[in-house]
């Protein structure tokens, strides 16, 4: 294969084979390429999109970095349906495929330790959002828009109520959010605290609290899932977010960090 080699994952050996219609980043479809007992799954990549100086380019492109991540996350996504793949962070390129050799025996010790951990294993996310809490006036729980405030003592007193109000959301999600993580933590394998999502560049309504991942053995995903579940019943003014079942990436440690380059 002439051009880069972009990496997407390292596996232990699997039998069922991926979609076959499936394509990767740039489009190529991705590829085995076995070395040592361990399988990196591979397609190629123009040269002049992934050197070190272009890749630099691109990262700040977000039409071609959105481009670039759905790419990859379908072949992750792909990876997931059929064995527990040691995903790569984005971009992570080869010269060739005896760099990508190179790479699984310098680190091999590393990758089976963490392919071990994480085989038959996937990772649900919780988040955890604060809805904005409801005006105190009468005029807000009649659906009325609120009335101007009579004199500077009610316009005080209003504000008060809404403070309180919003104090009082607050600290039952605090509570509501340290207990579901403590539940959750006790079921799964491990658990990741991940900061809080802003909003603008979520575009989720309300304010993150809680974002967390949870390591949980795929065959106890439906007990996990009962779980969350049961646990989010009836919370006025919170809701609860649950995604996944993914690829591990929150526990696969340095190789799924930030994007780079390998010669």
């Amino acid at each position: 294969m002439s051009g880069l080699r972009y990496v997407y994952a390292v596996c232990h050996p699997y039998e069922s084979p991926l979609q076959r219609q499936l394509s990767g980043v740039s489009g190529a479809p991705p590829k085995r390429l076995t070395h040592h007992g361990l399988v990196a799954v591979v397609s190629t990549v123009p040269e002049h999109e992934f050197t070190e100086e272009a890749l630099r380019a691109n990262l700040e492109d977000l039409d071609w970095l959105t481009a670039t991540a759905r790419a990859h996350q379908q072949v992750i996504d792909a990876l997931t349906a059929v064995t527990s793949p040691l995903p790569l962070r984005l971009a992570t390129v080869f010269r060739d495929d005896s760099g990508v050799r190179s790479m699984i025996e310098a680190r091999e010790e590393e990758l089976r330790r963490v392919l071990d951990r994480l085989a038959g294993r996937v990772e649900w996310g919780v988040k955890v959002y604060v809805e904005k809490p409801p005006e105190s006036s009468d005029d807000s729980r009649a659906g009325r828009p609120p009335a101007k405030a009579a004199s500077g003592r009610d316009y005080l007193r209003r504000r008060r109520d809404q403070t309180r109000a919003h104090d009082d959301v607050w600290q039952r999600a605090s509570e509501f959010s340290d207990r579901l993580h403590a539940t959750l933590s006790a079921f799964a394998e491990d658990s990741r605290m991940h900061a809080p999502q802003n909003a603008a560049l979520s575009g989720a309504t309300g304010r993150n609290v809680l974002n967390a991942a949870y390591l949980v053995p795929r065959a106890d995903s439906e007990e996990f899932v009962e779980l969350v579940d049961r646990e989010k019943d009836d919370v006025p003014g919170i809701r609860v977010e649950l995604t996944g079942p993914w690829a591990a990436y929150s526990f696969a440690g340095e190789f799924s960090e930030d994007p780079g380059v390998e010669s």
